[in-house]
């Protein structure tokens, strides 16, 4: 090997480490760049009440995106999930408020829980269904729900505003344990558990398999529609917990607002956060950065006189910069 051979060497492997970490660890060097920002501009950044106003307003964000990772993770989308937290959040008040059926108070919050969530996650099987059954693109099956399920939610409420104040339901959104959101416990045992499921079971391989090439993971005899169905009913059950904690914060169910636009929240989350749009590489513990990176973001324009409409374009900068980093991944 020649000297010069030699010397030139260290400085490719250097060049390629550190784009190898800007391509790998994009989305987690800018968070910890944007709280570096943060604390030497943002007046009162460096606060428990700043912590907790952006783990509040991301929590939603990060449970519906989880869902929305293992549905992108099989090579899907799912538009549907606002709609599902509109029906959910339309649902709950119904049940603890008697509207449906008179019930002891208890059973009434018990069941306000439980049956919203699973009625989500039956609409998201149905996507699941629909792609499935039919072969539907999954951005035309769950377009369905996206238009229609708002207006289930607003034929049960007769497009009304519900409001209430039962503090037994609102503990899971407002809600602390040993002074930390309960939303926000929740969001991280979701995460945790999605995580680890992603990784170390064979479901959570199955789904990579189906997103990575599904033809391949039919031959292998992967159950490759039930694997999707699985996938778009999770993605609902998340967006029924989001969106219970959305009724709860608000003391108020309103159909026509409850999850307006948090699909594009929970996709951006998602691709900000490095899970592979085409499918067949994700990852949840990105999303979780991602959200994170988008809420960073709006909160240093508001809290630096910047106007809200500003954040829209960063965000949809953030989206290109995420697919680009993709792409260089995929190249790489």
């Amino acid at each position: 090997m020649t000297e010069a051979a030699a010397s030139e060497r260290p400085r490719r492997f250097a060049g390629l480490d550190v784009a190898g970490l800007l391509v790998r660890h994009g989305a987690l060097l800018a968070l910890v760049l944007l709280v570096l920002v943060n604390l030497a501009i943002t007046p009162n950044f460096a606060t428990w009440q700043t912590l907790n106003v952006n783990l509040t307003q991301v929590c939603t964000i990060v449970i519906v995106g989880v869902g929305m990772t293992l549905v992108i993770a099989t090579g899907g989308i799912d538009l549907s999930v606002g709609s599902l937290m509109a029906i959910a959040g339309a649902l709950a008040p119904l049940i603890f408020m008697g509207k449906l059926v008179a019930l002891p108070l208890p059973l009434a919050i018990a069941l306000a829980f439980v049956v919203p969530v699973l009625v989500a996650g039956a609409f998201g099987w149905f996507n699941g269904w629909l792609i499935t059954r039919f072969r539907i693109q999954p951005i035309i099956a769950t377009l369905v729900l996206f238009i229609a399920g708002r207006g289930i939610a607003q034929v049960m409420t007769n497009g009304n505003l519900q409001a209430f104040k039962v503090p037994e339901f609102q503990f899971i959104g407002l809600g602390r344990v040993f002074g930390i959101p309960f939303q926000a416990l929740l969001m991280v045992v979701l995460v945790v558990v999605a995580a680890w499921a992603l990784r170390r079971t064979v479901f959570g391989r199955e789904i990579l398999a189906v997103g990575g090439n599904e033809r391949a993971a039919r031959l292998s005899g992967i159950p490759v529609a039930r694997v999707k169905r699985r996938v778009y009913a999770i993605s609902g059950l998340c967006a029924g917990v989001a969106g219970l904690i959305v009724i709860a914060i608000n003391s108020a169910s309103d159909a026509n607002l409850v999850g307006l636009g948090m699909e594009l929240d929970a996709i951006a989350a998602v691709a900000v956060g490095g899970t592979l749009l085409t499918g067949g590489r994700a990852t949840v513990l990105g999303t979780l950065v991602g959200a994170l990176i988008i809420q960073l973001v709006r909160y240093t324009l508001l809290a630096n006189g910047v106007p809200d409409a500003a954040a829209l374009v960063v965000k949809a900068g953030l989206i290109v910069l995420a697919v680009w980093l993709q792409r260089q991944k995929s190249h790489g």
